[in-house]
C-alpha cells in the first residue's frame, strides 16, 4: 500500500461536517509540518489550511484547492477502515481529494518550481459553503493565486480517466427550505382546520410547472423536493408542513427566475389555503465555469500522457462551491475516474484507490510544466 493510500484510509475514518473538521485539520497540519519547511508557509483559516510553497524565480502563483469535509451519511461499506464517526462518512471522495493534495504538496516541498504554489484545504464544501468566506479572508487575499485548479472523483469513470470541458461544467445550485403553517385539528372535522398536508401537496405539484413552463426549453433546470415532514398521527390534521429541496440550473438567469417563481407560487398557496408560508434558500453555489484558455492548455497536456485516458465531459447538475473561486480566478475543475459501483453520496461508495497515485503523478507533472520556465 502506498503512503498516500494509507493517508486516505486514515482520513476516511474521521469524517467531519462543515466547519467542524477539527480532527481533520489536526491530521493535515501534523503531516504538513513533517515536510521540509525551507520554502513552505502555512496559515490556518477556521478549520481550513493554506499552504504556500515559494518558487525559485516566481512570476505567478498557481493554486490547487481540495475540500476536506464529510457528509451526514451512515457508512455501509463494511471496510476495515470505515468511518469511526457514527452517522458521518466521506461519501463524496474528499478523503481521496486530501490525500492527492498532500501527495502534490510533498513533491513540491522538496522539488520547488520557478513559480509559487498555493494549496488550499477548504472546509465546508458540502455545506454551508466554505469557498466564498475563505476567499474573503485576509489570509486568502494575501496569497491570491493567479490561476487555480481542482478535481472531483467520478465513480462512473475507471481509474486513470480524466474528464473535463471548457465552459460550464457544474450547475448553479440553491438549497430550498419551506415552512407552510395553517390550523390543525381532528380528522373528523376538516372544515374547522387548514390542512397543511393538502396545501404542501398542491405546492409540490405546482413546482413542476417551473421547469416545464417558466424555464427556456433550451436551458436546463431541476427543482426537487427531497424531503417533506408534516403531521404527528393519522387522525390529526397537520397544522405545519416543512419541505426541503434543491434548485439547479445551467445559468444564473434561470436560477433567479426559478426562485422568483417559487416565491410567487407560495403566495398563491397562502391565498388558496388561507395559510402562512416562509422560505429560506439556504446555501447557494455559483456554477463551475472552466476558463476556455486554461482548459485548452490542460486538455492538450492530458491527452499527451500515456497513463491518462482523457474523456470530453458533459455538463452536470451537480453543485460545487469551487465555482466561487473560478468566478474570480481563471482555472478549471476536472473529474478523476475512480471506478465504483456506487455513486457520489452513496453509503457504499468504494473508490478504486489506484486513482490516488495516478492523480498525484499527473498533477505533479502538469504543475512542473506550468510552474517552470
Amino acid at each position: 500500500m502506498s503512503q498516500f493510500t494509507a493517508i486516505r484510509r486514515d482520513l476516511h475514518q474521521i469524517p467531519e461536517l462543515g466547519f467542524q473538521e477539527f480532527k481533520t485539520q489536526a491530521y493535515l497540519l501534523g503531516y504538513l509540518q513533517s515536510l521540509p519547511q525551507e520554502r513552505m508557509e502555512i496559515k490556518t483559516w477556521r478549520t481550513g489550511i493554506l499552504v504556500k510553497i515559494n518558487g525559485r524565480n516566481p512570476s505567478k502563483t498557481i493554486g490547487w484547492r481540495t475540500d476536506i469535509d464529510g457528509l451526514p451519511i451512515a457508512e455501509q461499506t463494511g471496510l476495515p477502515f470505515a468511518s469511526t464517526h457514527e452517522g458521518r462518512m466521506h461519501a463524496c471522495g474528499h478523503d481521496l481529494h486530501m490525500s492527492i493534495a498532500l501527495g502534490v504538496v510533498t513533491h513540491f516541498a522538496s522539488n520547488p518550481a520557478d513559480d509559487h504554489f498555493l494549496f488550499i484545504f477548504q472546509p465546508a464544501e458540502e455545506g454551508p459553503g466554505g469557498a466564498e468566506p475563505m476567499m474573503a479572508s485576509p489570509e486568502f487575499r494575501e496569497w491570491m493565486p493567479d490561476e487555480i485548479y481542482a478535481l472531483h472523483i467520478a465513480p462512473e469513470h475507471p481509474a486513470g480517466t480524466i474528464a473535463t470541458k471548457p465552459g460550464l461544467l457544474f450547475a448553479n445550485t440553491s438549497e430550498l427550505f419551506i415552512d407552510i403553517r395553517g390550523k390543525g385539528g381532528h380528522a373528523a372535522y376538516p372544515h374547522e382546520t387548514k390542512d397543511m398536508v393538502v396545501a404542501a401537496s398542491y405546492f409540490i405539484t405546482q413546482l413542476q410547472s417551473i421547469v416545464s413552463r417558466n424555464v427556456d426549453p433550451l436551458d436546463s433546470a431541476v427543482v426537487t423536493v427531497g424531503k417533506m415532514t408534516a403531521g404527528t398521527v393519522q387522525n390529526v390534521i397537520a397544522d405545519h408542513a416543512r419541505l426541503e429541496g434543491t434548485i439547479r440550473t445551467l445559468s444564473p438567469e434561470a436560477m433567479e427566475k426559478a426562485k422568483v417563481r417559487v416565491q410567487a407560487l407560495l403566495k398563491g398557496i397562502e391565498t388558496a389555503f388561507d395559510c402562512e408560508t416562509e422560505i429560506d434558500c439556504g446555501s447557494g453555489y455559483y456554477q463551475v465555469f472552466n476558463d476556455p484558455e486554461v482548459t485548452g492548455r490542460f486538455v492538450q497536456f492530458a491527452t499527451q500522457q500515456p497513463d491518462i485516458q482523457f474523456v470530453q465531459s458533459r455538463e452536470a447538475m451537480t453543485g460545487e462551491d469551487f465555482g466561487f473561486m473560478l468566478k474570480e480566478i481563471p482555472g478549471l475543475m476536472f473529474w478523476l475516474g475512480v471506478g465504483s459501483d456506487y455513486g457520489l453520496h452513496h453509503a457504499k461508495l468504494t473508490p478504486d484507490e489506484k486513482a490516488i497515485e495516478t492523480a498525484i503523478s499527473f498533477i505533479n507533472r502538469y504543475f512542473t510544466h506550468l510552474g517552470s520556465r
